[in-house]
């Protein structure tokens, strides 16, 4: 009863969570490592032309995996919501939204699903920026709150 009252107004439509400053860190260090395996890959002069491009290959290779790492997001509309994971995309409505979850020790947030899974979301982990996870995890909670039909005494 007393939690209905402290809880945040849901944020305007259309909005987007993701974990910035891991996202601005993933992708600097990705730029940087391939810099510095391209550059090298040619300052080496006794290197074959074969052996170049195997360290430019794998410059890009390591410099893929953290873009991926880099790509998660939830995007909430008035339709309901995309949680972008590393690999996979998902579309859910509002109402199969039951109850948003970020425990304490939990690496990201969990969506309780009508199904009776549950979907982990990526794009809201209290890693490097907590303060900023546990608020975009209570904003998307008032959001499911007001748009879906999960009952809040779960």
């Amino acid at each position: 009863m007393a939690e209905s009252a402290a809880q945040p107004v849901p944020p305007a439509l259309p909005v987007t969570f993701r974990p910035t400053r891991t996202r601005a860190v993933l992708l600097s260090v990705g730029l940087a490592m391939f810099a510095t395996i391209t550059a090298i890959a040619f300052l080496l002069e006794n290197l074959s032309p074969g052996e170049r491009i195997s360290f430019v290959f794998t410059a890009v290779l390591l410099t893929s995996v953290l873009v991926l790492l880099s790509r998660p997001k939830v995007t909430a509309d008035e339709a309901g919501v995309t949680v972008v994971n590393l690999t996979t995309t998902r579309r859910l409505e509002w109402a199969q939204i039951l109850r948003v979850n970020l425990r304490p020790g939990d690496p990201w947030v969990f969506l309780d699903l009508s199904d009776g899974t549950s979907l982990p979301v990526l794009g809201i982990q209290p890693g490097i920026a907590k303060e900023r996870a546990i608020g975009d995890a209570r904003a998307l909670r008032a959001l499911a709150e007001s748009r879906g039909t999960g009952e809040n005494d779960h």
